[in-house]
């Protein structure tokens, strides 16, 4: 019950998150500079610690673990020039946008907050302070979550109401992931081949699709410090939080 509780905070963080997204949409250059430095720490300063800390305590192999992280990478550059290519014809593909590529990368962040959710569940499994501890932690960085799941929607044409239901699916999945714990848990060598993915499906993201777009009209020093800060942001969040 500790765990259902505290998830539906991470509901209210994932939401401040995204609607100060959609309410800054004019300025959305800069979010996506700020959101590309935050993906980059969650990928270097978040989950690729965890990923190595459960691959040292369980003896795995780095291999499996390695290979997902360019398949992550891989297959979401394949989804979203594939759709480029089936809409070629489309006006939205004349500056290689498409809203179905931002509505495959929203999935992809709200299948991460249900994983959340379920490291919260896990965690009060083990004992109440370590499930305390991983909530803290989630709750302070699902606001970026939401930032990011807005960012990526309106980047890609979709409608600023279709983003708010992305952004709800986002801000629920936790609670979910939560309640799913009194039902089963997710074998380590498992979670590495999810991990890795998720790697290489946020680097692809901030590095091939928010940076590009951020900069293609709107290059400036302060976006770049705006980028710095982003990932300086997960830095202090997973380090001092």
């Amino acid at each position: 019950m500790q765990a259902i509780l505290l998830s539906f905070f991470t509901f209210i963080s994932t939401t401040l998150g995204g609607v100060f997204g959609i309410r800054n949409k004019k300025r959305l250059h800069y979010v996506m500079s700020f959101t590309a430095g935050v993906l980059l720490g969650v990928c270097f300063f978040d989950i690729l610690p965890e990923a190595f800390k459960i691959i040292s305590e369980n003896k795995l192999s780095v291999t499996p673990f390695s290979i997902f992280i360019v398949l992550g990478f891989l297959i979401f550059h394949i989804i979203e020039k594939s759709v480029a290519i089936h809409h070629a014809h489309e006006e939205e593909y004349a500056d290689h946008k498409h809203p179905t590529v931002g509505l495959v990368g929203a999935l992809g962040l709200s299948f991460h907050s249900f994983l959340d959710g379920v490291g919260i569940g896990l965690g009060f499994q083990v004992s109440p302070h370590v499930g305390l501890l991983i909530a803290i932690a989630v709750i302070a960085h699902d606001f970026s979550d939401g930032l990011n799941t807005v960012t990526i929607m309106l980047t890609h044409k979709n409608q600023e109401k279709k983003a708010y239901k992305l952004l709800l699916l986002d801000a629920v999945t936790p609670i979910i992931g939560a309640l799913s714990t009194l039902l089963f848990r997710i074998p380590e060598h498992l979670l590495i081949m999810y991990l890795g993915f998720f790697i290489g499906f946020l680097l692809y993201i901030g590095a091939s699709d928010l940076l590009p777009e951020a900069h293609s009209k709107h290059s400036s020093w302060r976006m770049l410090g705006l980028t710095v800060l982003g990932a300086l942001f997960i830095f202090i969040v997973t380090r001092f939080v």
